[in-house]
């Protein structure tokens, strides 16, 4: 048994430096690379863009609602002639006798066929189709808009990732360091044991911290893969392929100090909310003049023939087919409903509320850009001064460290000290990877909020 858990351990050790050695020796992906594969393969920007092509479909649609119905109609009939007159509202399809009232009734069949050609063209509405297409052109500048917010937000996600990613893989190095530590701890303890000078008590305390190392590591890598499956996701990158490059740590640390100002001009966040609101300008407009009169050009040519003569005789029926009379009408026309003045003031208010309501949205985001802004430009001060003192902890834990640890094994200290100097060694490490971390998140929280990522991506090599 003794046999079994020895090697079970050795396994788990050798699993271990493994896991570091590929998350060391794997050839890195920088940031820029990440972001590039990202940009070209994230599902959300794939169906933002398509987004787009609608808008910009639609307003080619919209483009041509001015070209006029030209409407061809043929048709061939046979039945009676048989009017009365009198007037009435039509309704559903009423069948048209153009002949007047005879004095008896008469159901002899009749064949007859017309023919019309009709034109109507609404051709001009006092700047109506213009407006419509303003606001078709809007729309796209709204969509495209959206997808360029969209490509910062999924940006800074990947940013973070990354950033998390590295740190994890710090962390993952420091509790490797720590188990080997750990080890060295429980070799010496157990050579102790066995010559009498310690009791064994010491071996089940160092044991269970050499356990709780290992816990720790197996936690560790699983919220390094979990970051890991997310990259991927938008990437579309092998999880076991995304590994952070390690050098991106001092090449943030040694960038000359970045004074951001927020880029109001080319700021997704605000440009996407300033589409909205010119949008709704332009909806605005539209409401004013999609009310306006409209100048209609009408025109038809047709022709008739009938089996009915001039006489008022019914000839054969065959004599019906083909066209005994032609005639055409063209004019020209104004159309206005004057409830549309009622109508055009209701519809205008409504989006006057809107436009309000995407104004004062534009403002909170400035706001909110401002405030971001102010913070981050703290975190980045607070994490540069804990990353200027940390180094100072590290040193003082690791020179405790090694004196218990040398105190320990000449039988001058006990596993209780030994254990508290680990401790202390192993938070100051760890205190420092996350000192790192926040510095890193804050700069580049700094640069996101103020969108200015490009100038430190500049930067890298």
């Amino acid at each position: 048994m003794l046999n079994f858990n020895k090697c079970s351990y050795i396994i788990l050790l050798l699993l271990i430096a493994v896991s570091v050695n590929a998350q060391q020796s794997g050839t890195p992906i920088s940031l820029k690379q990440l972001l590039n594969k990202v940009d070209q393969s994230a599902p959300t920007l794939i169906t933002d863009s398509s987004a787009i092509s609608i808008r910009q479909a639609q307003a080619v649609e919209t483009r041509n609602n001015w070209l006029p119905n030209l409407k061809l109609n043929y048709q061939a009939d046979i039945g009676t002639n048989n009017n009365v007159t009198g007037p009435y509202f039509g309704f559903g399809i009423i069948p048209s006798d153009s002949r007047g009232v005879r004095p008896v009734s008469n159901t002899t069949a009749v064949s007859a066929n017309v023919g019309v050609a009709a034109l109507d063209w609404e051709l001009y509405n006092f700047g109506a189709y213009g407006a419509q297409n303003k606001v078709a052109q809007s729309d796209i500048r709204v969509e495209q808009s959206n997808f360029a917010q969209s490509k910062y937000q999924i940006e800074a996600y990947t940013i973070s990732n990354y950033l998390r990613l590295l740190s994890l893989q710090d962390y993952l190095t420091i509790q490797y360091r720590n188990i080997q530590r750990n080890r060295e701890i429980l070799r010496s303890i157990s050579s102790l044991t066995k010559s009498g000078v310690r009791p064994g008590v010491y071996t089940s305390i160092a044991n269970a911290e050499l356990s709780k190392a290992r816990l720790n590591y197996i936690e560790l890598n699983n919220q390094l893969q979990q970051i890991q499956f997310q990259l991927s996701a938008i990437s579309g990158l092998p999880y076991q392929n995304i590994v952070a490059d390690s050098t991106l740590e001092s090449q943030l640390t040694n960038l000359p100090t970045q004074q951001f100002t927020i880029d109001t001009a080319n700021h997704p966040l605000i440009n996407y909310y300033q589409s909205i609101y010119q949008n709704s300008r332009q909806r605005e407009d539209l409401v004013k003049k999609q009310y306006n009169p409209k100048i209609l050009l009408e025109g038809a040519a047709w022709g008739r023939g009938s089996s009915v003569d001039a006489n008022d005789h019914f000839n054969s029926l065959s004599t019906g087919w083909g066209f005994d009379r032609d005639n055409y009408l063209v004019g020209l026309g104004v159309s206005y409903n004057l409830f549309d003045l009622r109508r055009k003031q209701l519809k205008l208010r409504t989006q006057r509320t809107v436009t309000d309501y995407a104004r004062n949205k534009l403002e909170e985001q400035k706001t909110l850009l401002a405030a971001n802004a102010n913070q981050a430009n703290a975190e980045m001060q607070t994490a540069r001064l804990r990353l200027q003192e940390i180094p100072n902890q590290l040193k003082a834990a690791n020179d405790g460290y090694r004196q218990k640890l040398s105190l320990y094994k000449s039988g001058l200290s006990d596993i209780i000290e030994l254990d508290a100097a680990l401790n202390i060694l192993y938070r100051a490490e760890t205190d420092y990877a996350q000192a790192k971390y926040d510095y890193n998140n804050a700069l580049f929280g700094q640069a996101v909020s103020q969108n200015q990522v490009g100038v430190i991506l500049n930067l890298l090599k």
